[in-house]
């Protein structure tokens, strides 16, 4: 099993920072304008059964993904599991924490990537800059639209 893990120090109030991501734009928003992604349910709320469907594409291929949320503590966390998509174990947590600067922003992420040893093998070549470039991009955003909010 891997672990990834993006941490920022939002300056505003944990209520704030979870209510960009309680808006019904804000997943669409935190999608990277480089990935070819096609959103075909979006999460009509973070609530617990809430399920995200959307395509994506990895290299030539178009690849579906079904995730659901399967945890809810409003201003606290909520988590997704992915129930169908290119990782072989997917479950995310978003949490947000009480910072003396404000929230504190904490994506974790437990995955085992596809392919068995071959897709442990890509992790540090493919998977986690991957993964390190979409969560910086999302912290950016947070921050951009919860301090414009």
């Amino acid at each position: 099993m891997m672990t990834f893990v993006k941490e920022s120090v939002i300056p505003a109030s944990v209520p704030e920072v979870f209510a960009f991501h309680e808006r019904p734009d804000a997943f669409e928003r935190l999608q990277p304008p480089w990935d070819r992604v096609e959103i075909l349910r979006p999460p009509g709320n973070l609530m617990i059964g809430t399920q995200v469907e959307l395509r994506t594409r990895i290299g030539p291929i178009w690849i579906r993904i079904l995730a659901e949320h399967v945890a809810y503590e409003k201003n606290a966390r909520f988590e997704d599991v992915m129930r169908k998509g290119p990782f072989a174990y997917w479950h995310h947590k978003h949490l947000f924490f009480p910072h003396p600067e404000g929230c504190r922003l904490r994506d974790e992420i437990e995955y085992r990537a596809p392919l068995g040893w071959l897709g442990r093998l890509a992790d540090g070549i493919a998977v986690r800059p991957r993964l390190k470039r979409l969560f910086d991009y999302r912290h950016e955003v947070t921050l951009r639209e919860v301090l414009s909010g």
